[in-house]
C-alpha cells in the first residue's frame, strides 16, 4: 500500500517553483524535484502527470471559481455586470499570501514558449465558458464573446499588475479598476462615434 505524505502536493510545488526558478525549466526534471524535499520520484507522479502539471495544478478550481461568479451573477445583470460578477469571484482564488509564489510561477512561465502559450490557452479556455454561460442566460453569440473574451482580458492585466513587487492592492481591487477603465473607454468611444454622426447630420443638411 502506497505510503501518505501529508502535504505533499503543495511540498512538490514549492520545490519545483524554486527549481524552475534557480535552474530553469527545462534542466529541472520530476526525480530532482521529488527528492529535494526527500519524496520519491513515485510520489511525484502520484500527484502530477508531468512537471508541467506542477505549474497548472488548481487551473480547474481556478475556471471553476470564475464560472460560479458568472452563474451567481442576478438573473437581470447585464453581460458586464455577469462577467465582473466571475472576476470578484475568480480573484478570491488568488489571496495576498499567494502573491509571492504567483510571482515565481509566472517568471517561470514567461521565460519558456510552451508554457506562455499553455497559460493563454488557460484563458481562452475560461473566455470559452463564459460565453456558454452567458449564451444560456440569452446574450446573443457576438455579445456573449465579446463579454467573454474581455473579461478574460481583464484578468490578465490586472493579474500582471496584482504580482508586481511593489503592488500591494488585492486583485479583486486591480480587476475592478481595469474593468471600469474598459467600460469608460467603451462610453468615451460611443459618445465620439455619436459626436461624429451628429455633425455629419448637419453637414448633410447644410
Amino acid at each position: 500500500m502506497a505510503r501518505w505524505e501529508p502535504g505533499a502536493a503543495e511540498r512538490l510545488q514549492q520545490a519545483a517553483l524554486e527549481l524552475f526558478a534557480t535552474r530553469g525549466f527545462e534542466q529541472t526534471t520530476a526525480t530532482e524535484i521529488a527528492r529535494s524535499v526527500g519524496l520519491t520520484e513515485r510520489t511525484f507522479f502520484r500527484h502530477f502527470s508531468d512537471k508541467r502539471e506542477v505549474l497548472f495544478h488548481g487551473q480547474q478550481v481556478f475556471a471553476r471559481a470564475f464560472l460560479d461568479g458568472v452563474t451567481g451573477a442576478p438573473p437581470d445583470a447585464s453581460p458586464m455586470e455577469v462577467v465582473a460578477s466571475g472576476l470578484r469571484s475568480a480573484s478570491s482564488f488568488f489571496p495576498d499570501e499567494r502573491r509571492a509564489s504567483s510571482r515565481l510561477r509566472q517568471s517561470v512561465i514567461d521565460q519558456n514558449p510552451a508554457l506562455r502559450e499553455r497559460e493563454r490557452h488557460k484563458l481562452a479556455s475560461v473566455a470559452k465558458d463564459v460565453a456558454a454561460a452567458l449564451r444560456e442566460r440569452g446574450v446573443d453569440q457576438t455579445a456573449a464573446t465579446l463579454a467573454a473574451e474581455s473579461g478574460a482580458t481583464v484578468f490578465g492585466i490586472a493579474f500582471t499588475q496584482w504580482i508586481r513587487e511593489d503592488e500591494q492592492r488585492s486583485l479583486a481591487d486591480i480587476a475592478a479598476e481595469v474593468l471600469g477603465e474598459l467600460l469608460a473607454l467603451a462610453r468615451q468611444s460611443a459618445g465620439a462615434e455619436k459626436g461624429a454622426s451628429r455633425s455629419c447630420s448637419r453637414t448633410g443638411a447644410g
